[in-house]
């Protein structure tokens, strides 16, 4: 096998795995607070990734992209947690929370891995490993935190959208989410994704946890 490939799985298999994870629990833990247990009785609100992996989305998937780009891109998605929210107690704008917390829990997790970043530095940490880890698990968070706000049902941006918009408007943009995914692959591939939306807001989200870690910074001057 590559080793290029090791090396990269070996970086790369932990900060992914608490993504995913944490993620789709939170979007779970949400809707139960909002008043949807659906997910947590079917065992979805969990830290155990193997809950969440999807064999081809979450493996088969990123792996064939990898080779086929020479790691230039990779894609990948985790096994959505179900939400009924026909059944939380406001459906319009507690789905808009529901939504928003699977890439808030990314942002939450970029600005811990960032602070892992800054305290093997403070430290003196000599081995690379850790520290290549940690500002992995800052760029793969803001990836899937930037990716998942795309204003396109079925990812978070669109439940997002549609709480913003006129009921007969949203209604409208929520029938593509059978057919969502299709079209955001089809935006990937043609490059829209990446260099109008995924750029700009991940250099916000950036921004956003540079200026949560300067109080630390100052305080460790």
């Amino acid at each position: 096998m590559d080793t290029s490939l090791i090396q990269t799985v070996a970086v790369y298999a932990l900060p992914v795995l608490f993504a995913i994870t944490l993620h789709e629990a939170a979007h779970g833990y949400v809707a139960r607070f909002f008043g949807d247990d659906t997910a947590y009785r079917l065992g979805r609100v969990s830290l155990n990734p193997i809950r969440h992996i999807d064999p081809i989305g979450t493996v088969a998937v990123p792996l064939l992209l990898y080779f086929l780009t020479a790691g230039q891109f990779v894609f990948g998605f985790a096994k959505p947690v179900p939400v009924v929210f026909g059944h939380l107690r406001n459906p319009r704008w507690h789905g808009m929370w529901v939504a928003l917390a699977g890439p808030g829990s990314n942002l939450a997790q970029a600005f811990i891995w960032a602070l892992v970043v800054i305290g093997l530095a403070w430290a003196q940490v000599q081995e690379p490993f850790w520290g290549q880890m940690a500002r992995a698990g800052v760029i793969v968070n803001v990836v899937v935190a930037a990716f998942n706000l795309f204003p396109i049902p079925p990812l978070d941006g669109g439940r997002v959208l549609t709480a913003f918009l006129p009921q007969r408007m949203a209604a409208a943009i929520s029938r593509i989410e059978p057919y969502g995914i299709f079209v955001v692959l089809a935006l990937v591939a043609a490059g829209v994704i990446t260099r109008v939306w995924m750029q700009p807001v991940m250099s916000l989200l950036l921004s956003v946890v540079e200026l949560m870690l300067r109080p630390i910074i100052l305080l460790l001057q």
